[in-house]
């Protein structure tokens, strides 16, 4: 497959489930048609997500710096939290220069932006200089206006109602 002609900048944010989902849902469909696909993921430690061995054996490159939860929850931000968004980024950056792959995830970097974790202003530069076929996904709640304006497509999840209101826990193949 060759590479895309244009890569754009997609956006998918908000306070509602599924923007993890539907980067997934993208890197699949990249990688089923022959695309080259990273998938970063910040902030996100503790259980692995039951969807990135999947996306391992279809030749997607999974990248998940954080092993432990991250305290951005609950007991504030740790060092190991610092060392682990900024490995997710120098990664995300070496990903994003060159034409190794034709789609590149950014999964949760809009909380790594809000919590201070990545520099907005570094974001925008490396997306402005990046390989110009490669196609980028920013996920997580919360995207900097400066990124949306950057965007070519911006989805935003909308909370209508969720389970968690109603005490259900996080499902492991539903939630992660």
């Amino acid at each position: 497959m060759a590479a895309l002609e244009r890569g754009l900048i997609q956006v998918y944010t908000g306070d509602a489930k599924g923007k993890t989902t539907a980067s997934v849902g993208l890197a699949v469909r990249a990688a089923g048609a022959g695309l080259r696909v990273a998938f970063v993921q910040f902030v996100k430690g503790g259980d692995r997500s039951s969807e990135l061995g999947v996306l391992e054996r279809m030749g997607v490159r999974v990248e998940r710096p954080a092993e432990r939860p991250t305290g951005l929850l609950g007991d504030g931000i740790h060092d190991d939290d610092r060392a682990a968004a900024a490995e997710a980024w120098s990664i995300a950056k070496d990903a994003l220069s060159g034409d190794r792959y034709d789609l590149v995830v950014l999964d949760e970097i809009n909380v790594a932006m809000r919590y201070g974790l990545v520099e907005t202003d570094d974001v925008l530069a490396v997306l402005d200089a990046r390989y110009p076929t490669v196609e980028v996904v920013l996920t997580g709640r919360g995207a900097p206006e400066p990124v949306i304006e950057r965007a070519d497509l911006v989805t935003e999840m909308t909370l209508v109602k969720h389970p968690f209101d109603q005490g259900v826990a996080a499902r492991k193949g539903i939630e992660f």
